[in-house]
């Protein structure tokens, strides 16, 4: 990925590195449980296994994370939020990320994992806790 040039893969429409970016590459901190979301979304999206076990938070943090090397993000949907502002101290966010698992054919296999996701802050930084999803195949 060329963070200078190439949109971020949030889908906010940014360059990367004025995007996700920001927190990927530079160590800032969302400013909410949303942002933290679409910035863990690009982390999987480019395979930021460092970021992604840095973001969630230490009570449910796997030891290790494996990332499956043939899955593709392809887009990512906001449906909704609850709280997660600058100001609160928990938040949900509700998704639909859409993938492909390139297993050799010219399509592909694909597929969305809808999630809501739970976030909290603490010292001014938001954590991914957890989340309910399902996978559904396209």
């Amino acid at each position: 990925m060329d963070a200078e040039h190439d949109r971020c893969p949030c889908g906010s429409g940014d360059r990367f590195v004025d995007c996700c970016g920001r927190y990927l590459l530079d160590g800032g901190r969302a400013p909410t449980a949303e942002a933290l979301m679409r910035s863990r979304y690009t982390g999987f999206a480019t395979r930021d296994r460092d970021y992604l076990l840095a973001s969630w938070h230490p009570s449910t943090r796997p030891d290790e994370l494996l990332l499956d090397e043939e899955m593709i993000w392809r887009h990512l949907d906001i449906v909704a939020t609850d709280a997660g502002g600058p100001w609160d101290e928990s938040g949900t966010v509700e998704f639909v990320a859409h993938y492909r698992v390139d297993d050799g054919t010219a399509i592909g296999k694909r597929g969305r994992l809808h999630e809501t996701s739970r976030f909290v802050r603490e010292d001014g930084r938001w954590l991914y806790v957890d989340g309910g999803f399902d996978a559904l195949a396209d």
